[in-house]
Order: structure tokens, then C-alpha cells, then sequence
């Protein structure tokens, strides 16, 4: 129900009544706990308001800006580049020196889809490096790098040119591509996410955003697919 009513996704809501941050009725929420709409229900002694209507939103995030609805430091993040009426957040991470496609949305479910593996919605990146791609680094990101205990593997990649990399991934571990191209002794100059699933905008310019159409959603929750 939190995830439903913009308290993030269904991992966040779980941590929250973890926290003891949840009550309902007063008394202190366990997860697992039923409510109906007649239970008052609070978080941090906040009551948790009716539905929101859902919302979802395409960015072309810019570097320099934090991928998290609230920053300690006081940077900018995405949620501050997207109007919205409701409390949304971002689908994932985009580190703050990447750029390109990211979704924000209050709606917890999809959130959990697009993020978990069984979901089988991928992610494309345009990333440049400082030196000339070599066959030795093709083929360790094509057979899939151990670092810091993770085994990192990539989907699919491509050379587009001297020194540029299409990469797909559908694993999604924490800065994963920056891992992988440091691991064989490469540094990432420039990353950008410019597709996810079957969703992608080339006229969407840095720090724009859009409403996502009822077609795109339908083909994201088939799995990324094109519908036709």
C-alpha cells in the first residue's frame, strides 16, 4: 500500500515499517500487516493520504546531477528537473557523472519490475573510454569480469569506434560498467544510458522530460519489447 501511495518501491516501503516508521492505528506496523481503507495509517506520524494518481516520466538526466529524490549535500537531483504533481522518484541509478534515459514514477510495482532481473528489461549505454578499444577488453567484457566478489557480465558488446563501446546490460549492478572497464585497466570518460528496454528518445534533449505514452508502458511491461 505505501509503494502504491508514492513511499517509494516496495523495498523502500519494506525498510520503512522495518524502521518502526510505520503505524497503523497507532500501534507500530509489522510487514506482513493487513490495512483497509478505514485504518489510519502513518509514516513518521505523517497519515498517508488516499492514491495518488500514477505518474511516469522519461528524463535525459545531465551530468553533474544526483540520481535520488533528496540530496544531504544539496545538490541537484533528478526529481528537481521533472514537474510533477505527485511524489515520484527515480527507477534505478544513473551515477552523477552519467548521463542519458532515466525513469521517475510513483508507482512501487513497476519500479520493482524494471529494476529486478526476472523482469528481462534491458539497458543500453554509449560509453567512451581514454584509450583505443583493444581485443583483449572486447572479450573480457564479453565473457564477464569477477570484481570486489560480483561477477559482472555484460549482454551485449559492441565497438562503434576507436574508442567507444555500445554496451547492454540486463544485470545491473552498482556503477557496473565503470567496474568492468577499470578491472581491465581502462578509465570511462563519458557514459550514457540511451535506452531501456524499448524505450528510447534521441530529441530528448539533457535535462529535458516527458510524459511516458500508454503504448511505451505496454511494451516496457512485456519485457521491453516493441509492440506493433
Amino acid at each position: 500500500m505505501l509503494a502504491v501511495r508514492g513511499y517509494g518501491s516496495r523495498r523502500t516501503a519494506e525498510g520503512l515499517i522495518e524502521a518502526g516508521r510505520v503505524t497503523v492505528n497507532g500501534e507500530v506496523a509489522r510487514l506482513g500487516c493487513r490495512v483497509i481503507d478505514a485504518d489510519s495509517v502513518c509514516v513518521d506520524g505523517a497519515p498517508v493520504g488516499i492514491a495518488e494518481s500514477l505518474e511516469y516520466k522519461l528524463l535525459n538526466k545531465p551530468a553533474g546531477v544526483v540520481s535520488t529524490a533528496n540530496d544531504p549535500h544539496g545538490r541537484k537531483t533528478v526529481v528537481d528537473l521533472v514537474p510533477s504533481v505527485s511524489r515520484i522518484y527515480p527507477v534505478g541509478r544513473l551515477d552523477a557523472e552519467s548521463e542519458g534515459l532515466l525513469i521517475l514514477t510513483n508507482d512501487g510495482p513497476f519500479a520493482d519490475y524494471l529494476m529486478h532481473p526476472r523482469g528481462g528489461v534491458e539497458k543500453e549505454y554509449l560509453v567512451a573510454i581514454d584509450r583505443r578499444v583493444t581485443p583483449q577488453l572486447l572479450g573480457a567484457m564479453r565473457r564477464g569480469i569477477e570484481v570486489d566478489g560480483d561477477l559482472l557480465v555484460a549482454k551485449r558488446v559492441g565497438q562503434l569506434s576507436s574508442q567507444t563501446l555500445r554496451i547492454v546490460l540486463k544485470q545491473g549492478k552498482n556503477r557496473q560498467i565503470r567496474r568492468m572497464v577499470a578491472a581491465c585497466g581502462f578509465e570511462v570518460t563519458r557514459l550514457v544510458r540511451t535506452r531501456i528496454g524499448s524505450l528510447a528518445d534521441p530529441s530528448l534533449a539533457p535535462g529535458q522530460s516527458r510524459d511516458i505514452s500508454t503504448a511505451e508502458l505496454i511494451a516496457l511491461r512485456s519485457g521491453g519489447r516493441s509492440i506493433r
